[in-house]
């Protein structure tokens, strides 16, 4: 018999298919926000269960979980939705989808920071609504990214693809980070062991945080006044590392130019007072939205479900 897999969210069509074809399925489909009850309702007999950072799995559910179930796979490199110490304490075993989604979240960072150096997402919105006067020399004015400094916070896989970007664009790249990498890894990145000196290089900083209590509000007032004036705050990491009550209020001063924000504290809930702010580009959490990128998570998630299951340990395991 093929073991039951139970998966609680769309899946991309060649990752359904091998499901369909490896497996027991049970799709929950579930499309708003998660019912632990549902997943409950539906492991009866099942050896694995595929999630996504949208889906909470905490201790209390963890402990509910029976134990026939053998892993837990979450679509995803972020972790922090769910109980890790739990797990491991259950005999859970864990396993995430590392390396194969770098390249497409630096691709949406770099969007996000043209968008917001060039105003691009005002400028849709005006033709769009009708409001555009036509050309004029001085309509709608950006700032060029050629010459101009980013700060690349958290220089993991997703940080050093950004950084090979932007040295595309003519940009100078430093990074902070808690130790400082190899020099094969640092590309065209200079390290900045002060914080205080790498925020006041930047003029466009772009965090990469992961999640957690350690990282929570990182960008908080004080960081921001350190700041230099005038300056592009991008975030493709996770949403709970950014203060927003205070980087709104920066952005109403003008200490912040524009924000790019690809995740939110609370998804999908947006902070309201971005909504009237012109200069801030709201995405919807497509990091890692391409077609590619999303097929290649998902199968490294059946690969480490299916190692796990069948008695191995899979490079991607994290407990």
């Amino acid at each position: 018999m093929k073991p039951r897999l139970v998966v609680t969210r769309t899946m991309p069509a060649p990752v359904a298919a091998r499901i369909e074809a490896a497996f027991d399925p049970v799709f929950l489909d579930i499309s708003g926000r998660f019912d632990p009850e549902s997943l409950l309702d539906a492991l009866d007999h099942a050896a694995a269960i595929l999630v996504t950072p949208a889906d909470r799995i905490e201790a209390g559910l963890i402990a509910r979980i029976p134990v026939d179930v053998k892993i837990l796979a979450t679509f995803s490199v972020g972790t922090d939705h769910i109980d890790l110490v739990a797990a491991r304490a259950s005999g859970l075993a864990v396993v995430n989808t590392p390396d194969v989604l770098s390249f497409a979240t630096a691709e949406a960072a770099m969007t996000l920071i043209l968008m917001c150096a060039r105003r691009t997402g005002e400028g849709e919105r005006a033709v769009r609504s009708g409001q555009w006067p036509g050309w004029t020399p001085t309509y709608m004015l950006g700032t060029s990214l050629e010459g101009k400094t980013l700060g690349i916070l958290g220089m993991g896989r997703i940080g050093q693809a950004l950084a090979r970007m932007a040295a595309g664009f003519s940009m100078r790249v430093i990074y902070h980070n808690r130790n400082r990498l190899a020099a094969a890894q640092e590309g065209p990145a200079t390290y900045i062991a002060d914080e205080a000196d790498f925020l006041a290089a930047c003029d466009v900083l772009s965090i990469h945080l992961p999640g957690g209590a350690a990282t929570r509000h990182w960008l908080n007032p004080a960081r921001l006044a350190k700041l230099r004036p005038g300056v592009i705050v991008v975030n493709t990491g996770r949403g709970s590392t950014i203060d927003d009550d205070a980087l709104i209020a920066a952005l109403k001063s003008g200490q912040v130019r524009a924000a790019g924000l690809d995740v939110f504290p609370a998804e999908p809930t947006i902070p309201p007072g971005y909504l009237d702010l012109e200069q801030v580009v709201l995405l919807p959490h497509l990091g890692s939205a391409t077609e590619e990128t999303r097929t290649a998570m998902g199968m490294l998630a059946l690969d480490g479900i299916e190692a796990i299951l069948a008695g191995q340990d899979p490079p991607n395991r994290v407990a």
